[in-house]
């Protein structure tokens, strides 16, 4: 199949990729990395997390985050709210768009968020409503599409039940989460061909992880079947803590290079995007795990 001719990026670094951070990040420097993002051109870029700093104490300046950011037209700025209570605080932020986030797998379901898949998706039916009531979009996220750190591989029709129900709920895009990076082409291809005879492709999007050194790959072969929207993080942030050897999200630096390559539209000046990879790796003190980053900014 062709290549789609344009793709939207999500950036997922301000949320995603700092929400793991052992240390504290301060707010000055995630409202600096999301201003940079949108002067590099991104258009779409997951601000913070509406989630309790009981369990995620990176996450509890959320609402200094939204409230302070200095928005830029035609960028959407979204956040994480796996309740009803975040997306309450969300809206009260003035969030242009919200998300939740399901599993593919039983055992993640039960260890990430202390239910069953079915229990979270009746915990989200109050926060689609909520949302429906507000007018903002909610996107969805199933995790584990490829992988799983405790059932280990998981059958591609489980990943497109989860993704139907959060579609059929009402979001208006499902973002397809190899959360602990295992995946191959091959696995990917066969996931994303399970999903999409219920869901339109322009519906769906790849979120995968670099762990085992195949995001680009597998995002390669999802952008031949059709797929136009990609998450990433810049400079490779982020990861799921509970993936051995977990290398952080697919670089965002990486995407925009390939798409380059490919000739496929997507509006970010990648000497602009590197430029920040680097700059927040060296203010939190973190590798850069962007090949395309350290290349053009530390050769």
């Amino acid at each position: 199949m062709a290549f789609p001719k344009q793709i939207r990026l999500v950036d997922v670094a301000p949320r995603d990729g700092l929400q793991n951070e052992p240390d504290a990040i301060a707010t000055d420097t995630k409202l600096e990395l999301i201003d940079r993002l949108a002067n590099a051109g991104l258009h779409h870029i997951e601000a913070a997390s509406f989630v309790s700093p009981k369990w995620v104490p990176q996450m509890a300046d959320h609402r200094e985050v939204m409230t302070r950011l200095q928005r830029r037209p035609g960028v959407t700025y979204s956040a994480l709210t796996p309740n009803l209570k975040g997306l309450e605080n969300a809206l009260e932020c003035g969030v242009d768009e919200v998300a939740v986030f399901g599993a593919a797998s039983e055992a993640f379901s039960q260890k990430n968020i202390n239910c069953s898949i079915d229990e979270s998706l009746q915990r989200f039916a109050p926060v689609l409503e909520r949302a429906r009531q507000a007018n903002v979009p909610v996107r969805g996220y199933v995790s584990c599409v490829l992988g799983c750190p405790y059932e280990g591989e998981i059958e591609p029709s489980q990943v497109a039940r989860v993704a139907r129900a959060l579609y059929d709920m009402g979001c208006f895009e499902v973002s397809l989460g190899d959360t602990i990076g295992t995946g191959t082409p091959l696995a990917a291809k066969r996931m994303l061909e399970a999903v999409a005879r219920d869901i339109p492709m322009d519906k769906l999007a790849a979120h995968f992880h670099d762990t085992y050194g195949q995001a680009i790959a597998n995002l390669y072969a999802v952008l031949e079947e059709g797929i136009s929207v990609i998450d990433s993080a810049v400079a490779g942030l982020g990861g799921c803590p509970y993936a051995k050897g977990a290398a952080g999200n697919v670089a965002s630096e990486d995407v925009v290079y390939l798409m380059n390559g490919l000739g496929i539209e997507h509006g970010i000046d990648l000497d602009t995007l590197a430029a920040t990879g680097d700059w927040i790796t060296r203010t939190i003190g973190r590798p850069n795990r962007s090949k395309a980053s350290v290349a053009l900014t530390r050769s």
